[in-house]
């Protein structure tokens, strides 16, 4: 009898580009060939979809994805741990061979009680994600009006493309000193001929402080020759 099995392997987020996988479409790829559906969530967990439960309610494939693995470390603000979730024969293997897991310390128990305690307020309410939502489209909106050129569509990380290494840097710079923190990202990290600037929206932000940040770079923007 043969123990192989065959798996996908996916980001539900594609961090770079703010992209998000077509789940859908993978999920009826892997029951086509009766293969498992391991989603990586890192970038998803707490903030996507309209309960903040990551890219497979947003993409409406809850219940076929086999295993999620994420992290407490970004939007549920715990700054370290994750987790592995998927059938049981699937965790206790994890738990005996996993060597991140069996040789890694302890996490501080304040930080588990701060995960908890997010993954309370999410499920008792919407109103954060909903909150990030409302910000991402705010931010996109006013981007794509002044003559900006975005990556992805709805999610929080927002790469403003801009394809030059030095022009990504300078306006970087020139951000900063309007009190605007960026960075700009270049070869090896993406591409190359595809630099730009990676904004991330959060729940924290206001409509005023979000608008302040799209008025510099239109600013900066006018003063490059980006827009």
């Amino acid at each position: 009898v043969s123990t192989q099995s065959t798996g996908i392997v996916t980001d539900g987020v594609f961090s770079m580009d703010g992209t998000i996988a077509p789940l859908p479409e993978i999920c009826d790829l892997a029951d086509k060939y009766n293969a498992l559906v391991f989603v990586d969530e890192c970038h998803a967990t707490g903030f996507l979809g309209r309960t903040g439960r990551g890219t497979d309610e947003l993409t409406g494939v809850q219940g076929r994805v086999d295993i999620i693995n994420s992290t407490l470390g970004k939007a549920l603000g715990g700054a370290c741990g994750g987790y592995t979730t998927g059938p049981k024969e699937v965790i206790e293997i994890l738990r005996q061979r996993s060597r991140p897991y069996l040789f890694s310390n302890t996490m501080p128990p304040a930080v588990v009680g701060a995960a908890l305690k997010v993954f309370e307020l999410l499920t008792e309410s919407s109103e954060l994600p909903e909150l990030v939502a409302r910000n991402t489209m705010h931010f996109r909106s006013r981007m794509m009006e002044a003559g900006f050129t975005l990556s992805g569509t709805e999610h929080p990380i927002v790469p403003v493309m801009l394809y030059d290494a030095a022009l990504a840097s300078s306006i970087a710079d020139e951000l900063l000193k309007k009190g605007i923190y960026v960075i700009g990202f270049s070869f090896p990290v993406v591409p190359k001929g595809l630099a730009r600037i990676r904004v991330q929206m959060s729940g924290g932000h206001t409509i005023e402080q979000i608008d302040r940040c799209v008025d510099a770079f239109i600013e900066v923007g006018k003063q490059k020759g980006v827009i």
